[in-house]
């Protein structure tokens, strides 16, 4: 799904699991979390990958017309979607996240070998995971305060 988004020219924020992992986190996750840039052009971009990894919506068991366009992804705040590829939850903005420019500032390039990704800095998932305040959350909260400290004494932001 990264390479899909990736090579689409999709611009977005990884968060959640993955961006845990990305961090040094030894955490298990089934799905990938994107926070996306809402402009009219990205929609667009984001609704074509959306369309040809087949989502629909996860944990929807009757047929209800949904086509995941950027008409869709401009009237939502979270989509939790099955695809071709695996689990995929697309938020516009997450709680406790900072307005999505401030986000992408903030976020670290990972390169993944042939692409790479924006993953959100261990601070503002501090601030997502503080908000989110579920069990795996304040797991994570202890994860990411551990990354910032080992970071903070190797003199890395």
């Amino acid at each position: 799904m990264l390479e899909r988004l990736s090579s689409a020219g999709v611009d977005y924020v990884v968060i959640g699991g993955i961006a845990m992992v990305a961090h040094g986190s030894a955490r298990l996750t089934r799905d990938l979390d994107i926070v996306f840039s809402p402009d009219d052009r990205n929609l667009e971009l984001l609704g074509e990958v959306l369309l040809g990894l087949d989502a629909k919506l996860r944990g929807v068991d009757e047929k209800v017309p949904f086509v995941p366009d950027a008409a869709t992804l401009g009237n939502t705040e979270l989509l939790t979607l099955v695809t071709s590829a695996g689990w995929l939850d697309v938020h516009r903005r997450p709680a406790g996240a900072p307005p999505y420019g401030s986000l992408r500032r903030n976020a670290e390039r990972v390169d993944l070998g042939g692409y790479s990704v924006l993953v959100a800095s261990p601070a503002d998932l501090q601030a997502m995971k503080r908000t989110a305040a579920r069990p795996q959350d304040v797991m994570d909260l202890e994860y990411l305060e551990a990354i910032i400290r080992l970071r903070r004494e190797r003199g890395v932001r």
